[in-house]
């Protein structure tokens, strides 16, 4: 397997977050759709495998935690290599090219927005049409599960779930530097499966795998409103998420191996 160096990778970057700020704004809200939707593939397969798991989660629950997580990748496999915006994506790779004077603030906000709003319509289609209305989770211990899902994850405190989108965002955007440095599609694979893999057997929050587990455990019965959903979980995790990704990420490498590392030699 071959691989770019991280200099390499962050001048990489640069051309993607180009890229990303030229996407006129139908392109960009349906590849935003196209994500929501994937990710919420990966969320739904967690489910039916993790979920379907009692019997592993009574006995071995650290088990159970990560043949939740082992499944989870598909999503960011088919947005990454298959091509679609994810917001908690794009809070990293847009940074290098915006620092380096490239684009502006304004189009990383712009790219951020839309892309946050397709997730969101991608996530919600799964969720009603694909899952609620198919039945897939009607029954125990699918419906179980998915409605402690939802939840569970609007039960915690701001700052608690903030610090977690934190630790989330850091990993996955890792993983998506770490495709980029791939050459190869096997490279790519595996470097998104092992950071995913351990930020959902860890149990950090991801606010566009969240845009599809709640309103999920909503349709399905969950004691959840949208206040909480919007509110309680998604507000403070999607702040966590633009500190682990724009900062952990893409600003510490930026600065590394960017033109702040070139400026000081």
């Amino acid at each position: 397997m071959t691989f770019k160096s991280p200099r390499d990778t962050v001048c990489a970057v640069d051309s993607i977050g180009c890229a990303k700020a030229k996407l006129d704004v139908p392109r960009l809200l349906l590849l935003g759709f196209l994500a929501g939707a994937y990710i919420a593939f990966g969320g739904l397969l967690a489910v039916i495998v993790g979920g379907g798991s009692p019997g592993l989660a009574a006995a071995n629950p650290g088990l159970q935690k990560f043949v939740f997580g082992a499944v989870f990748p598909v999503g960011l496999m088919l947005v990454v290599i298959g091509g679609a915006e994810l917001f908690t994506g794009n809070t990293a790779t847009c940074i290098p090219a915006v620092l380096a004077g490239r684009i502006s603030w304004g189009s990383v906000a712009r790219n951020w927005t839309l892309s946050y709003a397709g997730n969101l319509t991608g996530s919600l289609f799964v969720a009603y049409f694909l899952v609620f209305l198919t039945g897939l989770l009607l029954k125990d211990p699918w419906l179980s599960s998915i409605a402690g899902i939802a939840e569970a994850k609007t039960s915690q405190a701001f700052i608690p779930l903030l610090l977690k989108g934190v630790g989330c965002n850091w990993l996955v955007c890792l993983a998506v530097w770490l495709a980029i440095s791939s050459e190869d599609i096997g490279g790519k694979i595996a470097a998104i499966w092992f950071p995913i893999m351990a930020f959902v057997a860890v149990g950090f929050e991801h606010s566009v795998a969240n845009m599809f587990f709640i309103p999920a455990g909503m349709f399905y019965g969950a004691d959840v409103t949208w206040g909480d959903f919007l509110l309680g979980n998604l507000l403070p995790v999607t702040l966590g998420n633009i500190i682990g990704g724009a900062l952990f990420v893409g600003v510490v490498y930026w600065f590394l191996y960017g033109a702040a590392a070139d400026e000081r030699r």
